[in-house]
């Protein structure tokens, strides 16, 4: 199994069809590209722009960017994260996050990368002719045989299934559901819209000169958020290794500015600009620290931001029952939308995209039932993982609300115990996937990575398949018999 050699897929290799060229979508079409699986991306804008502000990495993935022979790449581009500092809405010191004792746990730094660094990264290492732009997917078609999907320009792709990784507002997870509902095959909880309470604007910004902004010129990323409670926002900024500081300010709804947000829930695409100016107006003032000192505001953060680069985004919180039907599947937010305060959305999107990987790369054939019992697999090994992560979202986003329980949340944050907050990260670290097809690279993480049904059950089904595949091309040789030789 080696990252370098021709890629062989011993299974079924189904022509999958990936719509949504987000970090998740894309992330699956490059393990598919590894594995020699046929897939195409269908992606609903014209043009690739990256959105967003910056994602946290640790274990829990750069060991999968060893494998992808990207990490050397994704180390230059990135800081090394050692500590989060919070402070209160006027930028006073509230508390300390230390991740370094994380460290030795998974044998792996903690680094802050530019969201839009880590999706190029990814994107630079797939075919462009796989990749179809300005397909605005309308319809998805489960077939006995086949699936289809037919975009808004006319166009329609087949394929022998569709994977929906195209955000939390998904037409493919509409069209799945419409399916299974008309077939009684829907939980009611599925059937509920998505309920959020709080609103996002991202950006990030250009280089910016180390002698006005001093932090970035600093070897470690700086990041540190503020916290008010005379104002409904919370707001973070960090630093890269592109010399430009990302930022985020949150606003907190109550029932009054919730119904004002209704619009945008199913108007907005995600990470989209749409209604960013009026917020990003509204939080100017907000105060932030540049190299430990005050004066500056995020205002002038926003200036020195390209306007088409600033998101806004309402933050819907859920985690869907349903993840697959027929011949169709869903990953990241399409199927689990989570609170982006914990950075946990693009991370568990590349850990869906892993798991699916494996478990594609050996399908036994591509009928109907192997197909729902392959994504019952997937889903049944991610379905845990994303709980946890879902309800530390809402922990860590519990503590930025302004209410009594808010306040208790960031009081015991700020006094925990360094011993419990060991034994905390001792079980955060524990998942850290691999690929079962690539050359597996060694854990060097002092707690044992959690198992991963996948890796060990599909590297197994990889290698006796393999072995048939050599022994079926072996006796296909014709016999070589010794002869005259001319001369």
């Amino acid at each position: 199994m080696s990252t370098n050699t021709q890629p062989v897929s011993p299974g079924a290799n189904p022509h999958v069809i990936i719509v949504g060229a987000g970090i998740g979508g894309l992330t699956l079409a490059l393990l598919l590209e590894r594995a020699g699986v046929s897939y195409v991306v269908l992606e609903k804008t014209s043009s690739i722009k990256p959105l967003g502000s910056a994602l946290a990495v640790s274990g829990h993935l750069t060991y999968l960017f060893r494998q992808l022979g990207i990490f050397d790449e994704f180390h230059d581009k990135s800081l090394v994260y050692e500590e989060a500092r919070g402070h209160d809405g006027n930028c006073n010191p509230t508390s300390n996050v230390d991740l370094r004792p994380s460290v030795p746990m998974t044998g792996s730094n903690w680094y802050i990368v530019a969201r839009p660094v880590l999706y190029n990264l990814i994107y630079d290492k797939i075919p462009k002719d796989k990749i179809h732009l300005n397909k605005r997917v309308t319809t998805i078609h489960n077939g006995d045989t086949s699936a289809r999907v037919d975009c808004k320009d006319g166009s329609t792709f087949e394929g022998d299934l569709i994977v929906g990784a195209d955000g939390a507002y998904s037409p493919v997870r509409q069209g799945l559901f419409k399916w299974l509902k008309e077939n009684n095959k829907l939980p009611s909880s599925d059937d509920l819209p998505m309920p959020y309470n709080c609103v996002c604007l991202v950006g990030q910004t250009g280089e910016l000169d180390p002698k006005e902004y001093p932090d970035i010129g600093k070897d470690l990323c700086t990041f540190d958020s503020m916290t008010s409670t005379t104002t409904p926002y919370t707001w973070a900024i960090f630093t890269t290794k592109q010399r430009t500081i990302c930022w985020m300010a949150i606003e907190h709804l109550n029932k009054s500015s919730s119904k004002e947000h209704e619009h945008e829930s199913s108007r907005n695409s995600d990470w989209g600009p749409e209604a960013a100016e009026a917020m990003a107006q509204a939080v100017r003032d907000l105060p932030i620290l540049n190299a430990g000192k005050t004066g500056t505001s995020l205002g002038d953060l926003i200036d020195k931001t390209d306007k088409n680069l600033i998101s806004k985004v309402v933050l819907e919180e859920k985690v869907y029952k349903t993840w697959y039907g027929g011949r169709t599947v869903l990953l990241g937010d399409a199927c689990h939308k989570l609170n982006p305060s914990a950075g946990a959305g693009a991370m568990s999107a590349i850990h869906d995209a892993i798991c699916l990987a494996n478990w594609l790369n050996v399908l036994p054939s591509l009928a109907v039932n192997d197909l729902e019992a392959t994504f019952k697999k997937y889903r049944s090994e991610r379905y845990p993982h994303v709980k946890v992560a879902y309800r530390a979202s809402a922990a860590l986003a519990k503590g930025l609300e302004k209410n009594t329980a808010g306040a208790i949340v960031r009081f015991l944050n700020a006094h925990m115990p360094k011993w419990l907050w060991v034994r905390y990260l001792k079980s955060a670290v524990k998942y850290r996937p691999q690929a079962s097809f690539l050359d597996a690279v060694e854990d060097t993480g002092t707690v044992r990575p959690r198992g991963q049904t996948s890796l060990v059950k599909t590297r197994i089904l990889f290698e006796a398949l393999l072995k048939k595949q050599q022994e079926a091309s072996l006796s296909l040789k014709p016999t070589m018999t010794a002869g005259p030789v001319a001369v």
